[in-house]
């Protein structure tokens, strides 16, 4: 079983996540199933089919997350003095030197990681292109989209 890094944000995350599963939705879905229950023919009743559908989705997941917390390597980038070099953990702030657009990325584990939220999969190509570079390098980093071309302006460990 290997260690997955994990952020502290990342772990913690993941153990509301589990509360909310087990205390709150997994009742909800025992009373829908008792409800459909209650209403006779199980063949034909679409509410118990869904209920329990819906009950094995979310046994599953708490599975998942019990299973990434338990494989949870924590780092906590805090404890790290910065010498401004990109680790896990670190947030990075790059200006893309073909398109002038500046940006920052938090360089994450595989559960944590949405783009959306600016956070990075420490194993993606933007990733491991990063990982290990210094403030003030210029970084060329193959993405699927074709070849990019960053400064890291700053790093920081938040």
């Amino acid at each position: 079983m290997d260690k997955e890094p994990i952020t502290t944000e990342g772990l913690e995350k993941l153990k509301s996540e589990l509360i909310f599963l087990k205390e709150k939705k997994r009742p909800e879905i025992v009373a829908a199933i008792a409800e459909a229950r209650s209403h006779g023919d199980l063949k034909e009743n679409a509410e118990y089919h869904a209920a329990k559908e819906q009950q094995s989705h979310n046994e599953g997941r708490i599975q998942e997350v019990e299973d990434l917390i338990a494989r949870a390597n924590v780092i906590d980038i805090t404890k790290i003095s910065n010498d401004g070099k990109v680790i896990f953990g670190s947030t990075v702030y790059l200006q893309n030197l073909d398109t002038n657009e500046k940006m920052s990325y938090k360089i994450v584990g595989k559960d944590e990681a949405d783009l959306k939220q600016r956070l990075l999969y420490f194993q993606s190509p933007i990733g491991k292109g990063l990982i290990s570079k210094n403030k003030g390098d210029l970084v060329e980093i193959n993405t699927p989209a074709g070849t990019k071309n960053f400064e890291i302006v700053d790093v920081k460990y938040v």
